[in-house]
């Protein structure tokens, strides 16, 4: 029987297919904030993403899994009737291919009318793109972002995989379903949610448009205010090595750093004209590299120079501040972030490391009213398989 869940999405049932990127996100998402999800996984493994034990898979935490044979008619029909019962559904593949298996749209609102059909895909469902295939840095690339990001001179700067997959592909598509569901809620009738990782990264990048548009913006990477053209925002390197950032745009906390790191704001070369960036960019530097970080953390940190150390993956969950608030957590000995954002009436659990494909496959049928003969018959003619729970 699964645990009673807590959190703003408790009550609710999505049923989300196996994938790599994005669509694993928006269930950590949704399930991190209550939504009971259950993962259909195939029979073998799939090759898809990073293998790694299934602890270190943090994207998988929360969520139970059900291991289907999709090749056959018989784990169609037992998908369909999961889908039957679910609020929402989340996938990610390149259009097509759940119509191809027979849980397309069309067919799966027509088991559940109420059922919110969301799908995460690189170019969006139709367009002269839509069947390429592609990753992250393909789609940023096309929606503008990827151009803005760097350094002058330089080519453009590879942001890992956080703007594409994760916020304009996750996030996107976790805020889409939500939407729908509460209309869906008032409507009684469900939906396609169609999110573009092209597009979310494009929406990303809606103030910098706005900026270009007025001229602000210059299309040169690395020539303008926030893209380090400018040298009160910006990364500088410390006597020991390590790094530090500074971002104090307005003059009074301009100010405030100038005075801490012991300059004089009146005279310091004025950044408000960017002719001076350069002799501003050279004496920042120098000073900066006259100490160490930790130097710097205990004259700046806590004041209003806006600024902040470089951190490590490793260093991240051990800063006051992050532990203060319990941004992390430990999971099954991984560290991770915590469930975000907060809710103060209706907190979520934390959640449970993720489990390998099918390690719940007798349960969650159990759970969502298979009876125990059906469940036994389909795991005898390997339309299911219920695996052992391993780390």
């Amino acid at each position: 029987m699964a645990k009673p869940r807590s959190g703003p999405l408790a009550g609710l049932r999505i049923v989300e297919f196996a994938g790599i990127g994005p669509a694993p996100m928006t269930g950590m998402l949704l399930s991190d904030l209550g939504a009971e999800i259950v993962i259909v996984d195939r029979l073998e493994p799939s090759g898809l993403g990073i293998e790694k034990p299934t602890r270190f898979d943090i994207t998988r935490r929360g969520r139970r899994s059900v291991a289907l044979d999709l090749k056959r008619p018989e784990g169609i029909a037992c998908a369909l009737d999961l889908v039957a019962q679910a609020d929402a559904l989340v996938e990610g593949f390149r259009p097509g291919t759940m119509e191809r298996l027979g849980l397309g749209p069309e067919i799966c609102l027509e088991c559940n009318p109420r059922l919110v059909y969301g799908r995460i895909t690189g170019w969006g469902q139709d367009g002269p793109l839509a069947r390429a295939a592609g990753h992250d840095l393909n789609y940023i690339a096309l929606s503008g972002a990827l151009s803005a990001i760097g350094r002058a001179g330089e080519p453009p700067a590879i942001p890992l995989n956080l703007i594409g997959d994760y916020g304009g592909g996750a996030m996107l598509l976790a805020f889409g379903v939500v939407s729908a569901l509460l209309e869906a809620s008032r409507s009684g009738k469900g939906q396609v949610v169609d999110a573009a990782m092209a597009e979310g990264s494009a929406t990303l990048m809606a103030s910098l448009f706005g900026l270009a548009a007025a001229g602000i913006h210059k299309p040169e990477r690395g020539t303008n205010l926030l893209d380090s053209g400018a040298p009160h925002y910006e990364t500088y390197r410390c006597a020991d090595g390590e790094w530090i950032t500074i971002a104090p745009i307005e003059s009074k906390f301009r100010e405030i750093l100038l005075g801490l790191i012991g300059f004089d704001p009146v005279s310091f070369p004025d950044v408000n004209d960017p002719a001076r960036w350069p002799d501003a960019r050279s004496l920042l530097a120098d000073r900066f590299a006259e100490r160490s970080r930790a130097e710097w953390c205990a004259v700046l940190e806590g004041t209003d120079a806006c600024f902040a150390p470089v951190l490590s993956l490793a260093e991240a969950p051990g800063h006051p501040h992050a532990r203060a608030r319990a941004t992390f957590m430990a999971i099954d000995g991984v560290t991770q972030p915590a469930p975000q954002p907060r809710f103060s009436r209706t907190p979520p659990a934390a959640p449970v490391a993720g489990e390998p494909a099918g390690a719940s496959s007798r349960n969650v049928l159990a759970d969502w009213g298979f009876a125990p003969g059906t469940i036994d018959h389909l795991e005898q003619a390997g339309v299911i398989r219920a695996a052992k729970p391993t780390a």
